[in-house]
């Protein structure tokens, strides 16, 4: 039977009828687990079946995790991790070795752009960076080292919004999976895989949790894309580390599965950013009200925004769901449930005015973080982008003025009365 989402986000991935029937999905603390006999435990190792071996490659409570986030949306299965971070990771070296190339976003999240911009070519993985809404630019950067185009639904700290669609045309022209960094719409606001996004991954952090108490990630795979195609090295040649298994030809009836099966088969069983069951618990809880809590987030961010876009004290201001935004059009053909409680905006006097802004504040918490159901406020420039030199910031649109909100569920009238309080003891 089809669900909507308020009622997968409540009960897909676990099975009532158990033989401890719990209502609510258990939490395993186990590292390991029996093996029937020795010809089980053979089959297990050798993919002739599927179970639980050991918490690092998989773990019952984590496993209803994953059937969760990929019910949500829509995918063919997922795969949960011990953070967005190594999502990131896992879904570039899953597809990507040294000599190959990826084209991405501009806009990134500052540890991403550190990511690709000094730790993969490291590696021998060179990453072009492009602006996602000029798609000639975009189309350009593609070239026969190419393996994958990656993309945020909405950009960090900008928030732009590429247009999905058009970007899945340009890859489909070339053969390339799209990866979407998912993390600011949850799949409450945008479902990317029905879009024309191959592979969509997540800080479980943020939305998908919602109360700043545990760390994860999650990458989900829509098991549409072919990866027969030779220039995709990892998925045709012989796998050493595995029996000399070719996942995109030696899968059978779990062929469509071949990206996520070898993310938990070489980066997850050899790297090992494995999740918690305890923190696959915590995101259990959250999934339980995502649909509930985006809807919020959403009310109350476009509220500030239009607050924010007519305070004296404001030169500017970026939030998707606002008219005047870049990606506006893009936001509205593809955000039909909101646009997201993150808003992005400079502050008259720069800087030093962005930091007596903060200090000032009451009710929302000066953290790293997002996606709380409190409010946060953060000077990116200063601390999550702070890795970067100012030229880098500003070509990612990152001027030095900008504050970072992620508006919470608090009622939005004290909201915006902590923001007067704020924007009150910015003045000199």
């Amino acid at each position: 039977m089809s669900h909507k989402q308020e009622t997968i986000a409540l009960h897909a991935g676990q099975n009532k009828i158990e033989t401890a029937p719990s209502r609510a999905v258990a939490v395993h603390r186990t590292t390991a687990y029996n093996f029937r006999d020795a010809e089980h435990a053979a089959n297990l190792f050798g993919l002739k079946e599927l179970g639980y071996i050991y918490t690092r490659l998989q773990n019952p409570t984590q496993n209803a995790l994953e059937e969760r986030v990929a019910a949500l949306d829509g995918g063919a299965a997922a795969l949960a991790l011990a953070s967005g971070t190594s999502a990131v990771f896992y879904s570039i070296i899953n597809v990507a070795r040294a000599g190959d190339e990826i084209v991405s976003s501009k806009y990134l999240y500052g540890g991403t752009h550190t990511m690709f911009a000094e730790i993969l070519p490291t590696l021998g993985i060179t990453v072009r960076l492009v602006d996602p809404l000029d798609l000639g630019e975009l189309e350009n950067a593609i070239n026969g080292k190419t393996r994958a185009i990656f993309i945020e639904t909405i950009g960090n700290p900008t928030l732009i919004v590429p247009d999905f669609e058009a970007i899945g045309e340009v890859a489909a022209r070339h053969r390339l999976p799209v990866i979407a960094d998912a993390t600011f719409t949850t799949p409450i606001l945008l479902r990317p895989l029905d879009h024309g996004v191959d592979i969509a991954l997540y800080s479980l952090t943020k939305w998908y949790g919602g109360h700043g108490t545990g760390i994860g990630g999650a990458v989900v795979d829509s098991g549409r894309f072919n990866w027969d195609d030779p220039k995709f090295t990892n998925f045709v040649e012989p796998d050493g580390g595995y029996h000399g298994l070719r996942y995109a030809y030696d899968l059978g009836d779990l062929s469509p599965l071949a990206y996520i099966l070898r993310m938990r088969l070489v980066p997850l069983r050899n790297l090992g950013a494995a999740i918690a069951p305890d923190n696959a618990w915590i995101f259990l809880q959250g999934i339980e009200t995502l649909p509930l809590r985006m809807t919020r987030h959403s009310e109350n961010g476009m509220a500030v925004a239009e607050y924010l876009s007519r305070h004296p004290q404001v030169e500017w201001v970026w939030y998707p769901g606002l008219k005047d935004h870049p990606a506006h059009d893009n936001a509205a053909k593809y955000l039909k449930n909101g646009f997201g409680g993150m808003i992005a905006f400079g502050i008259a006097g720069g800087a030093d005015a962005g930091a007596r802004f903060i200090n000032g504040l009451e009710l929302f918490s000066h953290v790293a973080n997002v996606g709380d159901a409190k409010s946060l406020a953060i000077h990116p420039a200063t601390t999550t982008h702070s890795q970067l030199t100012e030229d880098d910031q500003r070509a990612a649109g990152l001027p030095p003025e900008l504050v970072r909100l992620s508006i919470g569920l608090e009622a939005p009238e004290d909201i915006i009365a902590d923001l007067e309080t704020g924007f009150a003891a910015a003045k000199l």
